[in-house]
């Protein structure tokens, strides 16, 4: 595409073309409407719940609106390095600490930090995927249930053996 993309006017489960990002801005904006379309899930793969992205006001509206609004709606989040995201106070963090019921982030175990990714998947359908966690450089697609499902199978295999966290438990008063 060229020009700035449009991710409001992009429908979830409709719009399969593939976009490609280079920058925090694209990456925060793909995020932030994917989880604002999101109706059932939002699921985060991430090294340390990645701030500028996740710790943003709109990002976390549209979190709190999904959860609210849809009362079997979940968000979850793996994290490798919690530590940083508490330490700065993380909102998404706290978010999950006021709704628990719906909002939860694990540790994986160690076998999978050699993963190089980062990525969100909405509603098993729309993905924000980030080959390279520490670089911007992005695809996000509103419509992609295969390479959505190939994701959340990892994920999911990544999740039942995944644990809570002490650090993202622990309430800093």
């Amino acid at each position: 595409m060229d020009g700035p993309v449009d991710f409001t006017a992009l429908r979830l489960g409709e719009d399969g073309q593939e976009i490609a990002l280079a920058t925090r801005a694209e990456c925060e904006a793909a995020a932030t409407a994917l989880a604002r379309q999101a109706r059932r899930s939002v699921d985060i793969w991430s090294r340390d719940l990645d701030p500028a992205l996740y710790d943003r006001p709109r990002f976390l509206d549209a979190v709190r609106e999904l959860v609210l609004n849809h009362r079997h709606a979940r968000v979850r989040a793996i994290v490798y390095d919690a530590r940083a995201a508490v330490q700065r106070g993380h909102r998404l963090v706290e978010l999950a600490r006021e709704l628990p019921s719906f909002i939860e982030l694990r540790r994986p175990p160690p076998d999978y930090e050699a993963f190089p990714e980062a990525f969100l998947v909405a509603d098993g359908r729309g993905l924000l995927r980030r080959p390279f966690a520490d670089r911007w450089e992005a695809t996000a697609c509103f419509d992609a249930p295969l390479t959505a499902r190939e994701l959340l199978r990892f994920f999911d295999e990544a999740w039942a053996v995944s644990s809570p966290d002490p650090e993202l438990r622990r309430l800093h008063l």
